[in-house]
């Protein structure tokens, strides 16, 4: 059996501290499942397990956040929940794993979602909750004595990428401009309306994401202090810190018809590789050449791509690397502008990948995601 689309939805993103940051992670998420039931007009009771997304699970994202997200939104009690950690491609996971669900016919309707509120559970609260208490961090002697480091750094592995591709300052902070322009451009002309969920801020409707810099300049994103001497990446370059949620409503061709659902699209291929944990963020290229070569498809053939901008160097790697075509490449904007609520990332990449191409009138799109530990995401899907 086929896996289908049936609705793709985000929140909005919120900076860190800013409008969405009163909202309890769980309620947020539970806006998300109530939206995906409302727009597709499905009994909520037919929902056979929600697949929840999210990296940070301590505080108010603990105790089993996907379930949490149920039990706030209007879903009945009756419907499971599983809460998973793939680093920032966990909702990306959680789509694979409810294609993988209604493709085996072990059921029929599945929700894939995320969230995260990285407002009120910083990056990293869970390591540092440990070292604080005078406890181990993730990383072991044995693993450290095996790849020769204390431990492992996104923000090492970002200039690591930099450095191998001869990426300069100015490439970086030019790629972050246009990623503020081009989320600005989609903002105004409402490119987003289809795919977001307006959150109550204040008696008014958050619907604008708050990290685009509008009025961004090439002067004033090189003026942002370096993250380290003699590197290349900063703040200005580098994906927003966000609050945010977003899901993915799946079904088979036995939901389709037993629920009278229209998709907005097909599965094509679910892919996830590993690779050098060091690098880490590299993996995404390898993972698009297994992807496309299982699909039976060229890059070339893929008319629209969402590589999430974790860091500026990630997605110049990859147009490199692929041989793809710039002007596909995250056409609405991507992390540097409109944020990287982590959990949250990758079903949010896909509603924004669903709707931009039905807006186009295009036909294939993928997307894939660098994910802590050297893994990555693929996702290839068909618009209908």
């Amino acid at each position: 059996m086929n896996a289908y689309i049936v609705e793709a939805v985000r929140t909005a993103g919120g900076r860190r501290a800013g409008k969405l940051a009163d909202w309890h992670p769980a309620d947020m998420a539970g806006e998300v499942l109530n939206a995906l039931v409302d727009r597709c007009g499905i009994d909520p009771g037919a929902i056979e397990d929600v697949i929840f997304g999210c990296v940070s699970q301590v505080g108010e994202q603990s105790f089993h956040i996907g379930r949490n997200a149920v039990l706030a939104s209007r879903l009945p009690d009756s419907v499971p929940a599983v809460s998973i950690d793939r680093q920032c491609g966990s909702s990306q996971q959680a789509l694979h794993f409810a294609a993988q669900a209604v493709m085996s016919g072990t059921q029929d309707v599945v929700i894939a979602a995320g969230v995260e509120s990285m407002s009120r559970v910083p990056m990293g609260t869970p390591t540092s909750l440990a070292l604080n208490a005078g406890l181990g961090g993730p990383w072991t002697e044995r693993i450290r004595r095996r790849y020769g480091v204390d431990g492992f750094s996104q923000f090492t592995g970002a200039q690591l990428i930099a450095e191998k591709y001869g990426f300069s300052r100015e490439q970086l902070d030019w790629y972050a401009l246009k990623s503020h322009q081009r989320a600005a451009a989609a903002t105004n002309a409402g490119a987003f309306r289809a795919e977001i969920v307006p959150l109550e801020v204040n008696g008014e409707s958050h619907v604008v994401d708050e990290g685009i810099r509008f009025d961004a300049t090439a002067e004033s994103i090189g003026s942002v202090k370096l993250l380290r001497d003699g590197g290349v990446l900063s703040a200005a370059n580098a994906s927003q810190i966000c609050d945010g949620s977003a899901g993915v409503l799946v079904a088979n061709e036995h939901g389709l018809k037993a629920h009278g659902l229209t998709p907005l699209a097909r599965i094509h291929n679910l892919t996830v590789t590993a690779g050098d944990p060091i690098v880490m963020l590299e993996e995404p290229i390898p993972a698009t050449r297994r992807a496309l070569k299982r699909a039976g498809l060229s890059i070339d053939q893929i008319d629209l791509y969402e590589v999430n901008e974790a860091f500026a160097p990630i997605p110049l790697a990859w147009l490199q690397a692929v041989d793809a075509d710039p002007d596909r490449l995250n056409v609405n904007g991507g992390g540097i502008a409109l944020g990287h609520p982590l959990g949250a990332s990758g079903a949010k990449l896909t509603a924004t990948l669903v709707h931009a191409l039905r807006a186009r009138g295009k036909r294939y799109g993928l997307q894939t995601m660098c994910e802590g530990g050297g893994i990555a995401n693929v996702t290839i899907i068909e618009a209908i």
